[in-house]
């Protein structure tokens, strides 16, 4: 559907972002960005969210001055709180313990950055989940599916835990992780992709 016309580096291992590029027929090459996530103290969930995707671009951009970099970052939001990707198997279960029943916010932010151009281009999209009611025994069951443990809110809304959710209120591939409508349009915008039609 998409041809690639300029050289794009998608700054991430997730296998969600890279199905959801490949899905549009998008053609790309992956690099790694090792960087500390940590919030600042004080610091809004949208800034933080923000900075994690700027931070990542700018980690692959000294590798690839004259390709775009495309990194993303994803986090869940409930009463405030952040909740990112489980430690381990009990944070996994304390965190689906506490969105069960419950609506919570997921917020992706994506960065398109060109060294050699000087340009970048950052946004931040929102998308409201509920988790349905879930019994102690569905979560266990769930969690040790493994699934969850590499998860921002300890769940996949496009695996096993697409039964959990109850109602989504936004794009659906801002929660998978990369929100392909305003991906989409700056790749275009910017003459990264184009448009091409099917025979």
């Amino acid at each position: 559907m998409y041809k690639t016309i300029a050289p794009l580096v998608l700054a991430s291992q997730s296998p969600r972002r890279r199905q959801l590029l490949s899905q549009m027929g998008i053609n790309f090459s992956l690099a790694s960005a090792d960087i500390e996530e940590r919030q600042e103290p004080g610091e809004k969930a949208t800034d933080f969210v923000a900075r994690m995707a700027q931070s990542k671009a700018l980690c692959v951009a000294g590798r690839h001055p004259d390709s775009w970099i495309l990194a993303a970052d994803t986090i869940v939001v409930i009463d405030g709180d952040i909740l990112g990707k489980p430690c381990d198997v009990t944070d996994a279960c304390r965190m689906l313990n506490r969105l069960a029943g419950c609506w919570h916010q997921v917020f992706t932010a994506f960065t398109l950055h060109h060294q050699a151009l000087g340009k970048t281009i950052s946004e931040v999209d929102s998308s409201r989940v509920k988790i349905t009611a879930l019994k102690e025994s569905a979560i266990a069951a769930y969690v040790a599916s493994g699934e969850p443990l590499d998860k921002a809110g300890s769940y996949a809304v496009q695996g096993i835990g697409g039964a959990f959710v109850e109602a989504l209120d936004g794009s659906p591939t801002t929660v998978i992780g990369l929100p392909l409508p305003l991906v989409t349009k700056q790749l275009l915008e910017n003459n990264i992709i184009s448009l091409t039609l099917m025979n």
